[in-house]
């Protein structure tokens, strides 16, 4: 087996390249995706005939030469839009919400968007068919209030 390998290269390139890939896809960094096109290259040497030591010297100058330059300029465009936007559960907060079945300090169901959310209350009791606002998201419970509740004094 070792002397296959030692004939074929290219298939431990391609094996990097692979978990590379499945590293990022796990961490979505834009790190590991930048070390798989180092090894990308470094199949593409292999395939042109380039010895080993060659092979790995392009590996190493592509992966770092894609560090510094292609990430920051990936990252930047991932992250694109202002910061003050909120995403996923953050969006929820504010919004109205309809009591469903009565809200307690410790158990309720609410309406918030079209979805239906275990909810608490922050103060009191609040009986079905009320419109309330959520202040918080605690794991998969809304804290929800009345709007007067919310208002600043």
């Amino acid at each position: 087996m070792f002397e296959w390998l030692g004939e074929n290269w290219w298939a431990l390139w391609l094996t990097l390249f692979l978990a590379f890939a499945v590293v990022e896809m796990l961490t979505l960094d834009l790190f590991f995706i930048m070390l798989g096109g180092g090894a990308v290259a470094g199949l593409v040497a292999d395939f042109a005939g380039a010895e080993l030591w060659l092979q790995i010297v392009v590996f190493c100058v592509v992966s770092l030469l894609m560090i510094v330059f292609l990430r920051p300029v990936a990252l930047r465009h991932l992250h694109k839009g202002p910061e003050e936007q909120r995403s996923n559960i953050d969006r929820l907060i504010g919004q109205p919400a309809l009591v469903i079945e009565a809200v307690t300090g410790t158990s309720g169901l609410v309406k918030i968007g079209g979805d239906v959310w275990t909810a608490r209350s922050a103060a009191g009791t609040l009986d079905a068919g009320k419109t309330v606002q959520v202040t918080r998201i605690d794991g998969a419970t809304a804290v929800v209030a009345t709007p007067a509740e919310n208002s600043p004094l």
